[in-house]
């Protein structure tokens, strides 16, 4: 197959002559996101250049020691944007949360690097993309798990309440909100998966073919990653929850709802 043809600084430039059309619409509707979509256009820009820079050292200079820093700081900014969206956490639930995603994401990425594709967990070409896409997925569905549990048990207090006076366990009244968050945040993936190839052609899969990989090799690798992310996505938040929801009952079985003092 043919190589992937560069893109020149005009030719790359010329794209953001569509954000035009997307600013008259917004002008048009009245959407006062102007400043968000320029900025947010900006950001991204930098951060990815940037992320471009550091990665081409990285491939240059294939040491384990920089692709560890690596993963840990994309690790740590998942673990904090999930947190940051999920306000009213207690302390050790934060800690539940941070564990699963860690663990949930490291053993997925050995299993895919060492285990299916045959490489060094360290070799920078496979761990650091495969581990982007992992924790993009990761930190959206652990924030769906966490905001469905506790937006469902807010709306609801007083049906918790009165179980509680009837005598139902904590746990028992609990695990329901747990068991419907937990196919909220599943919920986004097993609708890509299911409508991959048909409805759309996924960023991964797009990416090798343009760069000269053969289209069924690049279909293996999709379909291996994506249940990879499935797995992980399922993981962190199930592991997040059932363990993290243990954290809201008191030493008198009493339930303290996310966010309360």
């Amino acid at each position: 197959m043919r190589e992937v043809v560069e893109l020149g600084i005009l030719q790359f430039s010329a794209v953001y002559l569509l954000l035009i059309v997307v600013l008259a619409i917004m002008k048009h509707a009245k959407i006062n996101q102007t400043k968000l979509l320029i900025v947010g256009s900006f950001r991204m820009t930098i951060q990815l250049i940037l992320a471009g820079l550091v990665l081409t050292y990285i491939f240059d200079n294939r040491n384990p020691l920089f692709t560890t820093l690596y993963l840990l700081a994309m690790m740590g900014f998942t673990i904090k944007r999930t947190l940051g969206k999920s306000p009213g956490l207690n302390r050790q639930f934060k800690i539940i949360v941070a564990g699963s995603i860690a663990f949930s994401g490291l053993s997925t990425l050995a299993f895919f690097v060492v285990g299916i594709v045959g490489q060094n967990l360290f070799n920078p070409q496979y761990a650091i993309p495969i581990a982007g896409m992992i924790m993009g997925n990761t930190m959206t569905g652990v924030t769906l798990a966490l905001k469905s549990f506790s937006d469902s048990l807010k709306s609801q207090r007083a049906k918790v309440d009165s179980l509680l006076n009837l005598g139902a366990t904590p746990q028992k009244i609990l695990l329901p909100y747990v068991n419907n968050a937990l196919e909220t945040a599943l919920l986004p993936t097993l609708n890509n998966m299911a409508g991959m190839g048909i409805v759309s052609l996924p960023g991964m899969m797009t990416g090798q073919i343009l760069s000269g990989t053969l289209p069924m090799t690049a279909i293996m690798y999709q379909i291996a990653i994506m249940i990879v992310i499935c797995t992980t996505v399922c993981l962190s938040s199930f592991c997040s929850l059932h363990f993290g929801y243990q954290t809201l009952i008191n030493n008198r079985n009493q339930i303290k709802l996310i966010g309360e003092e």
